[in-house]
This record gives C-alpha cells, sequence and structure tokens, in this order.
C-alpha cells in the first residue's frame, strides 16, 4: 500500500516550492519586461539593473534545488509527489536559463543604447511580450495542473520561430544594403534569438508540467511524419 505524507511540515515544504517556482517565473518575466523598456527608453541604467539582479535568480534556483533534493531524501515520496518535485527541479534549471537569456539581452542593449537606432523596436518588444505570456502561462498549467494550457505554451513557441525568422530576413536586407547597419543588426539579430531560445524554455516547462500531471514524455517528439 502506498505510504502518504499528510503531515503539515510535508504540505508546507511542497508549497514552499510550488511558491518559489512562481516567484522565480515573475522575477525572469519582470527582467524581460524591463529589457524591453530599457530597449524602447535606452535606459541603461535599467539595462544594468537586469544584469545585478540575474545573481538573486541564481541564489533562488540554487536554494530551491536544495529543498527539492533535502524533500526527495527525507521524505521519499511517491507516485505524483515524486513526479512533481523531479519536474520541479527541472523547471528550476529552466527558469535560471531564461534569467541567464534576459541579462544576456539587457548586455546587448546596453551597447545598443550606444549606436545609432537603424529602425523603430517593433518586433523585439512583441516577441517578450509573448515569451512572458508563455511563462507566466507554463507555470500557471503547473499550479493548475491544466495540460491544456501547457500544450497552448507549447503552440506559441512556433510563433515566436516565426518571428525569430522574419527579424533576421529583416535585418540580413539590411546589412546587405548598408554595411554601416551590419554591427546594429548583428545586436538585434542576438536579441531575438535570446528571445527565441527562452521561448525553448518555456515550452520546456510546459513540457515538464504534461509529464508530472500525465506520466507521459511529450519531448522530442518528431516534428516530420514518417516515411512510408
Amino acid at each position: 500500500m502506498e505510504k502518504r505524507h499528510t503531515s503539515a511540515e510535508y504540505e508546507r515544504e511542497l508549497q514552499e516550492i510550488k511558491d518559489g517556482l512562481l516567484y522565480l517565473g515573475a522575477l525572469t518575466e519582470t527582467a524581460l519586461e524591463r529589457g524591453s523598456v530599457a530597449l524602447l527608453e535606452r535606459n541603461a541604467e535599467l539595462a544594468r539593473k537586469i544584469v545585478c539582479d540575474d545573481d538573486v535568480i541564481d541564489r533562488l534556483d540554487v536554494e530551491l534545488e536544495e529543498k527539492c533534493i533535502r524533500l526527495l531524501a527525507l521524505r521519499q515520496p511517491a507516485a505524483r509527489d515524486l513526479r512533481f518535485i523531479t519536474t520541479a527541479i527541472k523547471i528550476t534549471g529552466h527558469l535560471e536559463r531564461i534569467g541567464d537569456m534576459a541579462a544576456k539581452i539587457a548586455e546587448k542593449v546596453l551597447i545598443l543604447n550606444e549606436l545609432p537606432s537603424i529602425k523603430p523596436y517593433i518586433d523585439l518588444p512583441r516577441m517578450a511580450e509573448i515569451v512572458r505570456g508563455m511563462i507566466h502561462k507554463s507555470l500557471d498549467a503547473l499550479v493548475r495542473e491544466d495540460v491544456g494550457l501547457a500544450q497552448k505554451v507549447r503552440e506559441e513557441d512556433t510563433v515566436i520561430d516565426q518571428l525569430n525568422d522574419q527579424v533576421f530576413r529583416e535585418l540580413l536586407t539590411f546589412m546587405m544594403e548598408d554595411p554601416h547597419k551590419i554591427q546594429v543588426s548583428l545586436y538585434i539579430m542576438q536579441i531575438s534569438k535570446n528571445l527565441e531560445r527562452i521561448a525553448d524554455h518555456a515550452e520546456g516547462i510546459a513540457d515538464m508540467v504534461i509529464y508530472m500531471v500525465t506520466g507521459k514524455s511529450v519531448r522530442h517528439q518528431p516534428t516530420c511524419p514518417e516515411s512510408k
């Protein structure tokens, strides 16, 4: 018979992990929002704050992982709780890497703010807003154990891929027409690519939520039809 942990302390520990994941997610969302503002307003001080705040995200990532490992070792959870805790460990890793990407974006913003603009920033803020929503929805799906919401996050990753391709093509045209725009274009491309990678991590969180709820892995599913 499966042993169930019903103590108040055990439930508190599980809730602390959930709350920690949500807080970590909120920090990454804030970093992305500030990154857009720093880019649009050429705000170097705000960009530097994003870079510095990545240390906080790194520290919380370590603390959350330690809580998960301690809970696994001391409580020996089974079934659903075991899937949640192992999923949480992987999700903290995704969130930490999202924080790293946000810091890299801020570093590029600091450079771009010192260079002449070659076009209005339209696509990058749009990408950042979509990606922020993906992070938020993936963690909502975790709390609500909502497979449908997690699936929506996976679908939105395609939108970000398309926008990243669009940015790349547009900037490639700029660079071909005017070599003086190459430097700025390359930095913008790097920001777009970082946003695309963040979307991949948000999709990774959604994948883990689906696994946690259903016990089935949707990672690495083939995207091309099988040959007949």
